[in-house]
Order: C-alpha cells, then structure tokens, then sequence
C-alpha cells in the first residue's frame, strides 16, 4: 500500500486532520495516497470516492453548510458538503472537489410499535454492504409478530449490497407469509434462510450469463451473512448462517444477558475444538474469517434455528459485527444498551450506532432492537 504523501497534514478537501500513516480522510474519505500534480491545486475524484451526508458532522468542517448560488446551467445546483464551495453536477459528483454525493443507503432508519433498526456506511466503507427489513403485524386472533432480518454483504466477493438486500427481502417475505399462515415460526426460520440463499445465488446465476467459462460463475460470486429474529407472543426465534448475531438483553441487569447464535467463522470453530480461549482465538487476524455463508459458492447451507421463551421483559438486539465488534460478550453489549430499551427501540438502535461510530466505524453498522413482549401495531410506549 502506498503512503501518505509527508507533506499533508490536513485533508486538502475537507481539511481535517490526518493520520500518518492513512491513506484517506477520516472526515470526507478523500484518496489521498498520491498528490496533485506540481502547481495544480485540485484534488481529483478516484474510482470509489466517499463522502458522509449533508447533515453529519463530520463530513464538514464546523459552522454549517454555506449557502452557494448555482452557477449559470449548473446541474442540480446544490452545494457539495465534502469542499462546500462546488455544485453537483447531474451525475451526482462535484464539480470542485469530484467527490460523490451520498446514496439513500449510507444511513436508514425504521421504527414500528414492535421494532426498530438502524444501518449507517460507517466511517470507513466507501458504500454500505448491510441491509436490514423489519416489520410488525398483528395476525387475526393471534398476538403481534415482529420481524427483522439483518444481512452483512461480504466485501471480498462481487455485488455484497445487492446480496444483503437480496437476502433480507426474500427472508422478510417468506417469513411474514409463512407466520400469517400458521406455519410455526422456527420452521418458517429455517425455510426463510433456504429461500435468501437462493436469491442471493441467483445473483450469480444472473451475472454469469454474459461470461464465457461457468467456471467463472462460482468465482467471487455475491455473497452474504444472514440473522433474523421473530417474536411472537411468550416465543422468541432466530436464526442465522455466517457471523451476524442476536443478543438478548432483559431489563432487569441483574440478569443475566445472552447471545443466542453461534458464528460461523474460524475463531468459533478453535473455540468450539477447545484449541483456543475466545480471547485468543478472537485476537487472531483469521478470527473474522466466515465459514458459513450465502451465495453460490457457498457450502450447502445449513441454517441454524433457536426457538426460546424469556421469563421477563427485555430487549432482542439483531446486529452485524460492525456493532459486536465494539462489544462483543453479552455482558458488554447488555453494558451500552440504554436501560429504556423497551420503550424506545429506535432511540436504542441509535445509540448502539453512535458507540460503534466512538470506537472506531471500521465497517458498516446495522442493529434492529425488537422489544420482548411485543405491542401490538398502534399501541403506545410501555
């Protein structure tokens, strides 16, 4: 990897502090691994430029957005919030700096009476890779079900947004479908992940059309991890293939929490062996290494399902390792989890995001709170 030029202290775009040894901007996420050429004072965009959203603050310097004048035939005239001094053009880049503008899926939000999820690119990630659906229905006679599904895109493989949002959708659906027609809902799990490993294998399928050798098809296919949970009623579900998790948190801390998935990666598998502690074995630069997944080149998949039945009111916390990466025992999760959880979920959700962010943001961030028991649809805060 090359370095940092010497002579750059301070981004020459957003013109925060840099780190020695880093080659982009914490703040814009400028390349910054070559300098301009002698006596040009722009800095120019690269294949993947990054920039954070017109309303955070890190993305610009302090004070505020500057309110700029679209020049004569301008694009969309809107000023950039990386440089804040060029327009956007009509493909989405500024004119001054080159900087790309924020996609819809750099930060979502959702909350409904039973659940709420939070997604953020993070500080590091040009694109966010994870996805999230979550939903709640009240069934004819029955309690509510509440449903989320959190995906993580694996980066080294092609398309990773595209095969988390591929898996969240098709495990939403046949999930909610199968839930509103009786099927119980660890069965209606299991064949939710089935159905999300096709779609996310059919991506493969798709793009290997246009490609001379079938061998090529298995090659760096989409791939992604996939956790889900539903409540309904006094039962707790979840399920999973690859390293995103579930933790349960109660309300009462003097409780004991839990995480209620097992990872599917190398440093699980030296635990599990007794060859390593977790300590040891999470220290270890294979430790993240998945060995489960979905995505045409995967191994049969076999989904793993837990059904459970809490005593006492709590918290689920659905999330991908951009989150337990921060705070990965249970103790240390149910530690940064607001003691009002329950009745503010969405509230939740961004604080978990926002300690994420303070420790580091090295990968996209996804966490869905789902409150236990579940309120029906409408019904107000407990």
């Amino acid at each position: 990897m090359s370095q940092l030029p010497p002579q750059l202290t301070a981004c020459p775009v957003c013109h925060e502090p840099l780190e020695p040894a880093d080659n982009f901007c914490g703040g814009c996420g400028a390349d910054l691994s070559a300098a301009p050429p002698p006596g040009d004072t722009g800095w120019r965009r690269t294949d993947t430029p990054v920039v954070r959203g017109a309303d955070d603050h890190r993305a610009a310097p302090p004070g505020g957005a500057v309110p700029a004048q679209p020049a004569h035939g301008a694009g969309t005239g809107r000023a950039c919030p990386a440089c804040r001094s060029g327009m956007i053009d009509n493909d989405g880049y500024c004119e001054h700096c080159g900087q790309a503008q924020p996609h819809e899926r750099d930060h979502m939000e959702h909350e409904s009476a039973g659940v709420a999820a939070v997604s953020d690119r993070g500080l590091r990630h040009h694109r966010n890779e994870d996805a999230f659906t979550v939903s709640t229905t009240d069934l004819p006679d029955g309690p509510p079900v509440v449903v989320a599904v959190v995906s993580d895109g694996v980066s080294s493989a092609a398309r990773p947004d595209e095969a988390s949002a591929a898996a969240c959708a098709a495990a939403h659906d046949e999930l909610t479908t199968a839930l509103a027609g009786g099927t119980p809902p660890r069965e209606a799990t299991h064949h939710a992940v089935v159905r999300a490993a096709e779609a996310v294998s059919s991506l493969a399928a798709t793009a290997a059309e246009a490609r001379e050798h079938d061998r090529y098809r298995q090659e760096n296919a989409p791939a992604c991890t996939i956790v889900s949970a539903v409540v309904t009623g006094d039962l707790l579900t979840v399920g999973w293939v690859g390293d995103s998790r579930a933790y349960w948190v109660p309300d009462d801390r003097s409780t004991q929490p839990a995480r209620l998935t097992e990872d599917d990666s190398w440093a699980a598998q030296m635990v599990a062996a007794g060859l390593m502690s977790e300590a040891e074995a999470y220290a270890d630069e294979r430790a993240h290494a998945i060995t489960g997944w979905l995505g045409a080149d995967a191994y049969e998949v076999e989904p793993h399902t837990a059904s459970y039945h809490p005593d006492r009111p709590g918290v689920v916390i659905v999330c991908t390792d951009g989150l337990w990466n921060y705070a990965e025992s249970a103790e240390h999760m149910a530690a940064i989890v607001p003691p009002d959880a329950r009745s503010r979920p969405l509230e939740c959700a961004r604080r978990l995001l926002a300690h994420a962010l303070d420790g580091g943001g090295h990968d996209n961030v996804t966490v869905a709170v789902l409150p236990f028991p579940a309120r029906p649809e409408g019904a107000g805060s407990a």
